[in-house]
């Protein structure tokens, strides 16, 4: 784990590109605090040259030259809190792409162990608070640590030993400000895991409403939301405590240390060791003192939030991409696909998921892959495009190894269709572009609509294939979502075809129009076909037989039939259950 300067110097490294606004907004900011000394400064000419000496001239110049002191400070102040402002909101937007793009990157391992709400509040919550800790608090640290500087060194230079005053309480002030950090800086962190809870809890309430609403889950549902909402308020409440405690500590230090020195200067007034306007000027600085070591004290809160979620980004943003270290180009396979050996565990201390399998696949074949649940068919399948890394054993594409060859290229060769169809909040057009990258023409989108039996549908919406149609589809029914997808695939046009259910909740209708299209997508296309409908691969090459991760029986669907081993019991009990 980073320590806070090490974390804060590496949120920096963000700046750097807009180091020229930063410099600016700097400058500002130092111009700025530069100003605050001043006003105690021509407080003491003003008293002794206006009230006690009656000049002339003082008195024509002091209120000009506060005047001016004003606006010099409100215009820098201005400019210095608008550039930061700038800079720090292009820091949190170039934190969110990088953060986006490393997502884009991450294995499907990952995706697994880390919910959706939590990888969504990293996003958005933990990069808000960093921009706190890139803006407001250095602003303040800037600012206010300069003023505190300028304050402290008239003060010396009207009345070294009653500034000393000042100095005696610095200790105190850096003891409250360390233990409250460490107690700030393990509250943020908490709080951090505890909105990634509560953006997990919504998330999956918004995705499975129909679910919560059908089965009665609403209370179940608002007691949930209301338990991890209440623990963050507990948290919110813990660290506003112990913020808010620092304040009056250091007030109350300081509060004493003033109170001393005006005893003190009050003497040395009554032994003529020191002018009222003297006196009026160290009082005066003295006093000024309190608002910015408040702010002070507490720009620690928000220092200790941005660093807690700098903590957390930057361990998203260490975390290894999925390894693509093949260097083999391949261009278009012919389709060749061959199992070797080939074996996987999804823990290191589980049992393999796939165990030692063989299975040797020639281009343009349909193989379909069948089995109870749980016996590995998804698995497999998910190893072919590297969605998983091997364990054990290799898979070779037209004869060499996919771990050799680049995942771009590997998986520019393989075409998906599944039953939890993913569709994106755009146009149908879009959709079934997204296939090709979205580079195609219109002619091209249609063809492939047509293909996949979906055109006649598609002509009937409101807008065409300009309609959109909703988050992953809600406009859509499930058939036609699948259509959709198969016209995605048809175009990407790609020769290894995997198929995973995609007729399996569908009603008899659909499916016969999602079977039409896809045997239109299978002709001339190495496919691989999970099903658990079986009635629907009949016509196979081959029917590849899984269970526990092993190929028990492998045949077409006549010889299966014949063995009367798994295959056939699996037959006959859903040709019973119809």
């Amino acid at each position: 784990m980073m320590n806070g300067k090490d974390l804060y110097l590496r949120l920096l490294r963000f700046v750097r590109p807009y180091l020229h606004v930063f410099a600016f907004s700097i400058v500002g900011t130092v111009i700025a605090a530069a100003t605050e000394p001043l006003i105690p400064a021509l407080i003491q000419p003003l008293l002794d040259g206006s009230f006690v000496e009656k000049d002339p001239r003082t008195i024509r110049l002091m209120p000009l030259l506060l005047v001016a002191v004003f606006l010099v400070r409100g215009l820098a102040g201005f400019v210095g809190s608008v550039a930061m402002s700038w800079v720090a909101h292009r820091v949190v937007m170039d934190l969110r792409d990088t953060l986006f793009t490393r997502l884009l990157t991450l294995p499907t391992r990952y995706f697994d162990d880390h919910s959706a709400g939590n990888l969504l509040s990293r996003l958005t919550y933990d990069v808000s608070q960093v921009m706190t800790a890139t803006t407001d608090a250095l602003v303040t640290l800037v600012k206010d640590g300069l003023t505190v500087i300028g304050l402290l060194g008239w003060m010396l230079y009207l009345n070294w030993k009653l500034s000393l005053l000042a100095f005696l309480i610095a200790p105190g002030i850096a003891l409250v400000v360390r233990l409250v950090s460490t107690r700030l800086r393990r509250l943020s962190r908490e709080l951090q895991e505890l909105m990634g809870d509560l953006t997990h809890v919504i998330d999956e309430v918004l995705q499975g409403h129909k679910v919560i609403k059908i089965f009665g889950g609403q209370e179940h549902e608002r007691q949930r939301f209301h338990r991890v909402n209440n623990r963050t308020r507990q948290f919110n409440m813990k660290l506003a405590i112990a913020s808010e405690a620092s304040g009056p500590l250091v007030q109350l230090l300081a509060i004493v240390a003033l109170g001393t020195m005006i005893y003190l200067a009050s003497l040395q007034s009554a032994a003529n060791q020191i002018t009222v306007g003297g006196f009026v000027s160290l009082f005066g600085a003295m006093a000024m003192l309190l608002a910015p070591i408040k702010r002070l004290t507490k720009v620690n809160e928000q220092l200790q939030r941005g660093l807690a979620a700098a903590e957390t980004i930057f361990a998203l943003l260490d975390e290894s991409p999925e390894p693509d270290h093949g260097t083999r180009a391949i261009g278009r396979a012919s389709g060749q696909v061959s199992f070797q050996q080939v074996s996987y565990r999804y823990r290191s201390e589980g049992a393999d998921v796939i165990h030692q399998l063989d299975l040797n696949v020639q281009p343009g074949e349909t193989i379909a892959l069948v089995g109870p649940s749980g016996s590995g068919k998804t698995t497999l399948m998910s190893l072919l495009p590297r969605f998983y890394e091997l364990e054990s054993g290799d898979i070779l594409l037209d004869g060499q190894p996919i771990r050799q060859l680049r995942l771009a290229d590997l998986r520019a060769n393989i075409a998906y269709v599944s039953q939890d169809i993913v569709l994106f909040n755009d146009t149908v057009a879009a959709n079934i572009a997204y296939g090709a990258g979205g580079q195609v023409d219109t002619e091209q989108v249609i063809e492939a609509a047509e293909n996949a039996h979906a055109l006649e549908f598609i002509r009937e919406l409101p807008q065409g294939l300009e309609t959109l149609i909703g988050e992953n589809g809600a406009r859509l029914s499930g058939g036609q979502r699948q259509r959709i997808a198969i016209a995605r695939a048809l175009l990407k046009n790609a020769p290894i075809l995997i198929l995973d259910e995609a007729t399996s909740a569908l009603d008899t209708q659909s499916e016969r129009k999602v079977q039409q299209a896809l045997d239109h997508l299978r002709a001339g296309r190495t496919a691989f076909v999970i099903a658990h409908r079986l009635s629907t691969i009949e016509n196979a090459n081959r029917i590849v037989v899984l269970d526990r991760g092993c190929i028990v029986e492998m045949g077409t669907h006549a010889e299966l039939l014949a063995q009367d081993g798994l295959y056939a019991g699996l037959y006959r009990m859903q040709r019973a259950s119809k």
